[in-house]
């Protein structure tokens, strides 16, 4: 593994270069997301081939990124291959996109097949729908925003900035106590990644909005740029109690601050039905398939 070097805040320029080489609708190629979730996936990250290969190591199960860069692909492939080879371990691919698969199928034709799984698939929607919620198909977000406009009078939305950074952190550890974040493993880990991505906003590049209600802030939500055209919203957290909080902060967040974005990327829903049906209401424009590549004789 020591030719894999373990992702950190100090990678992000040459992680955003090699990335930025290619077109991607995965959540997973974001430089904010990699270096956020290093330590829970225990990322890491070689040049090889002059081309970017990104290793995820879970529960002692090793795969690797599709490689980006201006290399040969084929000459990357072949290279971790060796690797593979040398340390033992099964060659697989994790977040692979079909385009991606298509590229695969042209070098290597008939060794490798593709498996999508529904629960990883990214969300993708039109900006301007997420914006604007109109249309029957929207009567029922335009409902809940109209009942927290009702019942809110002293509301007010601005973006995350470092003078109010650390209010937002005491409002995420406030959410996880209501939300039973000391029993939940998965949950605590997102947490403790958001809380680092508040510290690590401005230096990642990402931003944020919240909104209050008689100063206090409800619901917060935070993300990054990917490409030219598409935005990605890691981090939404509001309180249930107030009602409508998570379709206001979704649409506030779209209005005052992604207008210049044709996509939003609002990631998997992890086979949750109860975030699926969420993600659902809002109609994404297409589904973002990510797919676990392996050779056909490790089917």
């Amino acid at each position: 593994m020591e030719k894999f070097k373990k992702i950190t805040i100090e990678d992000k320029e040459i992680l955003g270069k090699y990335l930025g080489m290619r077109s991607h609708r995965a959540c997973d190629y974001s430089v904010g997301n990699l270096v956020l979730w290093s330590e829970v996936y225990d990322t890491r990250y070689t040049i090889a081939e002059d081309m970017l290969i990104i290793m995820f190591r879970v529960d002692e199960k090793v795969n690797f990124s599709f490689p980006m860069g201006k290399g040969d692909l084929k000459k990357a492939f072949e290279w971790l291959f060796a690797y593979c080879e040398e340390q033992g371990i099964p060659f697989e691919m994790n977040i692979i996109e079909p385009d991606m698969f298509d590229e695969i199928e042209n070098i290597y034709p008939g060794e490798f097949e593709i498996r999508y799984n529904r629960d990883h698939a990214d969300y993708v929607y039109h900006m301007e729908d997420l914006k604007n919620i109109t249309g029957k198909k929207y009567h029922g977000k335009k409902n809940h925003i109209n009942k927290f406009l009702k019942t809110n009078e002293d509301w007010t939305y601005e973006p995350i900035t470092d003078s109010n950074t650390e209010e937002c952190i005491e409002m995420v550890k406030e959410w996880c106590v209501q939300n039973g974040c000391c029993e939940d493993k998965s949950k605590a880990a997102e947490i403790c990644v958001l809380i680092k991505g508040l510290q690590l906003r401005e230096e990642l590049g990402m931003s944020g909005g919240i909104i209050r209600i008689n100063g206090r802030i409800i619901a917060l939500t935070m993300g990054e740029r990917s490409g030219d055209d598409m935005f990605i919203v890691h981090f939404e957290k509001a309180f249930a109690e107030i009602q409508g909080a998570y379709p206001m902060i979704n649409q506030q967040f779209v209005l005052h601050e992604l207008s210049e974005y044709r996509y939003i990327n609002r990631e998997e829903d992890m086979g949750i039905e109860g975030l699926r049906k969420a993600k659902e209401s809002y109609y994404p424009a297409f589904m973002a398939e990510k797919g676990i590549l392996v050779r056909k004789e490790q089917a």
